[in-house]
């Protein structure tokens, strides 16, 4: 089968050789397993972290968001059957969707949204996953619940900012400011349904007072959590909550302490690096996303496509996102 993988760590992407065209067998399926025809891929930070930052001794395949065909099961699969349409971001742990076959647990595996083509449904599973866990896991905000409370989503036009905004103003009652730098991504996060768009390359205090808020009572950071972090507890009212998702250097836990502040890790991995018995908890969600998006009630994120799935086109779309200048999601599509 066809691949794209990295065989070197740290190369700039600029290099041909940071990612590869190669060949590899077609993998058979464990016991829990689908192995999937893979259509439509997208690009997530989490890509460019490990072909720079993760040691190989043999070719790597990277990609954390797919949709494709069921092409075959393991003897222990229930939830799918030869010939569904499917969603996912995979494990960590395993070879990655930058391949015309890949295999995934069932269990972190939804039904493509139908209302969507394949292309646009890529833009979603990762981002979906860590935006709704995010939210409701971790935050614990009831759906339907967060009256009279405000949530600050710092980096809302990037990938998880671009669902988590859409679920927060959609099935929460939460006021939703969402963070952007430039005319186009603002707009965007507007379109979204964010209730005010702030610029984070000024103040976060100052932003806030021209809407009159004094306080936030959670925090979502996306992106340069460590540039920001003063201004975040700043922001933060008393028994407020900071959620995060990027890798800052290092925090002074200390600074939450006079607030009572409470601090919160997501991850989507953690539940498959784990095996955790909730597991099939993504599976879940991922329906659900599926079922709000033929409802109307969620869309793509997808920002930008880059043609078809090749090592040429996956260095370009690398680059942008290592650029941090990407707006919503981007897609490659077919071998």
């Amino acid at each position: 089968m066809k691949a794209v993988a990295y065989t070197q760590h740290g190369l700039p992407i600029t290099d041909p050789r940071a990612l590869q065209d190669i060949t590899l067998p077609i993998p058979d399926p464990g016991p829990r397993d689908l192995r999937v025809q893979v259509r439509a891929i997208s690009v997530n930070p989490v890509d460019t972290k490990v072909r720079n930052g993760v040691a190989v001794s043999e070719p790597r395949v990277l990609g954390w968001d797919a949709v494709g065909v069921v092409d075959a099961v393991g003897a222990g699969v229930s939830l799918f059957k030869v010939g569904d349409a499917v969603f996912y971001a995979g494990a960590i742990g395993r070879a990655g969707s930058n391949a015309e076959y890949q295999l995934v647990d069932e269990r972190i595996v939804g039904h493509k949204p139908a209302s969507l083509d394949d292309a646009a449904a890529a833009a979603l599973p990762l981002t979906a996953i860590t935006a709704w866990e995010l939210l409701f896991d971790r935050l614990r905000i009831p759906e339907g619940g967060g009256d009279g409370q405000t949530l600050l989503v710092i980096g809302a036009a990037g990938g998880v900012g671009s669902i988590l905004v859409q679920l927060a103003r959609q099935l929460t009652g939460l006021t939703v400011i969402g963070t952007a730098s430039r005319p186009a991504t603002q707009d965007w996060v507007y379109g979204l349904g964010a209730h005010h768009v702030i610029d984070h390359s000024q103040p976060l205090g100052d932003g806030l007072q021209r809407l009159g808020i004094a306080a936030v009572e959670h925090v979502a950071s996306l992106t340069h959590t460590d540039q920001h972090y003063d201004q975040i507890v700043a922001a933060l009212a008393p028994q407020g909550q900071l959620a995060l998702i990027d890798d800052p250097g290092q925090l002074d836990v200390m600074a939450l302490k006079r607030k009572s502040l409470s601090l919160h890790w997501e991850s989507m991995f953690t539940r498959s690096s784990f095996d955790t018995p909730d597991l099939q908890r993504q599976h879940e969600l991922l329906e659900r996303v599926a079922a709000l998006v033929d409802a109307g009630v969620l869309r793509t994120t997808l920002g930008e496509h880059y043609g078809r799935i090749n090592a040429a086109n996956l260095r370009q779309a690398h680059a942008l996102i290592e650029s941090h200048r990407a707006r919503g999601k981007l897609v490659l599509e077919g071998f």
